[in-house]
């Protein structure tokens, strides 16, 4: 089986390809989001662009959109939530983070998407990028109980 690179576990002819090769819209704009993130893996440039709302378009970059699409390694995308844009919204918002890697390392795009319906098709707008959560570090003693769950005293665990 050849599964779709969105993360739904169903297999890409069945489940993104047909909205990328226009054989059938998107319903919701969570399922627009799976789409346009599965354009990014198999570098579907044109796809993104007709995607875009035209009111958006004007800063669109077709080339560099596809220089980033062919030198990244796509690792997997993940829907925090949504808001709206099911298929009787007009408007809808999808929260998301795509994991990939570039030259610059390993990134995590966090992203708020908008998506409004033009003629009855779902469509992206524009995105905010979400910063990440801060990172919470919690001080283990020695003689503490170990973080992992074993119920040993953390300088026989995982402290050596």
């Amino acid at each position: 089986m050849n599964s779709c690179p969105c993360g739904s576990s169903s297999n890409y002819a069945a489940c993104c390809e047909p909205v990328i090769t226009g054989k059938k819209p998107a319903e919701t704009a969570e399922q627009l989001m799976r789409a346009r993130y599965t354009a990014h893996v198999k570098v579907e440039v044109d796809f993104l662009f007709d995607s875009t709302h035209p009111g958006y378009r004007k800063d669109y970059d077709h080339e560099g959109t596809k220089v980033w699409a062919e030198n990244s390694e796509w690792y997997g995308l993940e829907i925090i939530e949504t808001a709206q844009g099911g298929p009787k919204d007009e408007e809808g918002e999808v929260t998301f983070v795509a994991r990939f890697r570039d030259k610059e390392g390993l990134r995590n795009h966090r992203e708020r998407g908008q998506f409004k319906r033009k003629r009855g098709r779902w469509l992206f707008t524009e995105g905010t990028m979400i910063k990440s959560d801060p990172v919470t570090v919690i001080k283990i003693g020695r003689n503490d109980p170990c973080s992992c769950g074993s119920g040993k005293k953390h300088k026989k665990c995982c402290g050596k």
